[in-house]
């Protein structure tokens, strides 16, 4: 099993600039610390996200870090000119020296979406017919292509990828049916939530995958070629109440900024955002696995019963968030990397 890095980059109650500062040392650590890939998300006109162009964000990381590989997770192919996309993707994979890793979704807040013009029904079609577009035009010198919502006539493209035909496509997953499209087009995949949902993702991914056969871009670290992954808030500290000190406002924080578009927009209670269940507060996150959280032990030993449940092959953690001081993040980060990894590594 690898192990991956996922942050939104949220509001933490600092400036902007030391905000940012400290995640770029962060991400620097997680580099040194052997993590295999950081995933940044897109989220537009909230707190949830401070990096809402992450491609910006992502050439500060490429600089900083040596071996992690890195993308968004995702890009939300509906509010983006296919075109420029293209562009800013190779440049990302050159500046990163052939790390680019490209999640694609089509955005799971119908409030950002209708922002930017774009309506949550019509979304998915969009995404669909954004992504055979980009997949074209990241492997030709000159696109052409006709679809629904994006036609090109023989538009030179200049700039190519480094990474031969192109940087491997992953898919973040909240439903089954993403999970289903996901698998039928061999991406590789995460989902999160509860173990329930995550589940019921993963069985909807693997058995379209199955169907397929193998990964559009097999990795071959991986066992069967692809990423199969789920995402878990992970704080570790010496002792469980060290932890939950951390942990608890970090979490009620973070929970605050997922529901921060709907409440201002007047949709009541925090039990369901899109068909995803989310714990009214960190208590009912440790309850329903969607935190892990206390000694080294305690972590090792949540991490591998999930890991055996879900039958995943990739742990997506989220380390750094919400209003969490840098040092306990680091600290936290150094414990896990050094006293959970390994035994992760083994599963």
């Amino acid at each position: 099993m690898k192990v991956g890095l996922f942050d939104h980059v949220e509001h933490g109650g600092r400036p902007l600039a030391t905000l940012l500062d400290e995640r770029l040392t962060f991400v620097k650590a997680a580099d040194d610390a052997g993590i295999y890939c950081l995933h940044v998300a897109e989220h537009h006109a909230t707190p949830l996200n401070m990096v809402p162009v992450p491609g910006v964000y992502l050439g500060a990381v490429a600089r900083a870090t040596r071996r992690m590989r890195l993308g968004p997770l995702v890009y939300l192919l509906p509010l983006y000119s296919p075109l420029r996309l293209i562009e800013e993707i190779c440049m990302l994979d050159h500046l990163s020296y052939g790390r680019m890793e490209v999640g694609v979704g089509r955005g799971v807040s119908p409030y950002e979406l209708k922002y930017h013009k774009v309506e949550h029904d019509t979304s998915r079609d969009i995404f669909i017919d954004a992504f055979d577009c980009i997949s074209a035009g990241l492997t030709t010198d000159k696109l052409t292509y006709r679809g629904p919502h994006f036609s090109y006539e023989n538009v030179p493209i200049a700039l190519r990828p480094l990474q031969q035909p192109h940087p491997a496509f992953w898919y973040g997953s909240s439903n089954t049916i993403g999970s289903t499209w996901a698998g039928e087009r061999g991406l590789h995949f995460v989902t999160l939530g509860p173990m329930s949902i995550a589940k019921a993702n993963i069985t909807a991914f693997k058995e379209a995958f199955a169907k397929r056969g193998s990964a559009a871009q097999p990795k071959a670290e991986f066992p069967g070629g692809v990423v199969i992954g789920v995402q878990r808030h992970i704080f570790v500290a010496d002792t469980e109440e060290e932890a939950r000190r951390f942990a608890r406002p970090a979490m009620n924080a973070h929970l605050a900024n997922l529901n921060w578009l709907r409440d201002l927009h007047g949709a009541s209670g925090l039990a369901a955002r899109l068909g995803v269940p989310r714990g009214v507060d960190y208590e009912a996150c440790v309850a329903d696995g969607t935190v892990i959280s206390g000694t080294p032990d305690m972590v090792r030993a949540e991490i591998e019963r999930q890991m055996r449940e879900l039958g995943v092959n990739y742990l997506l953690t989220y380390l750094f968030l919400g209003t969490m001081a840098l040092s306990d993040a680091l600290r936290s980060l150094a414990l896990f990397s050094t006293e959970v990894m390994p035994a992760l590594a083994r599963l």
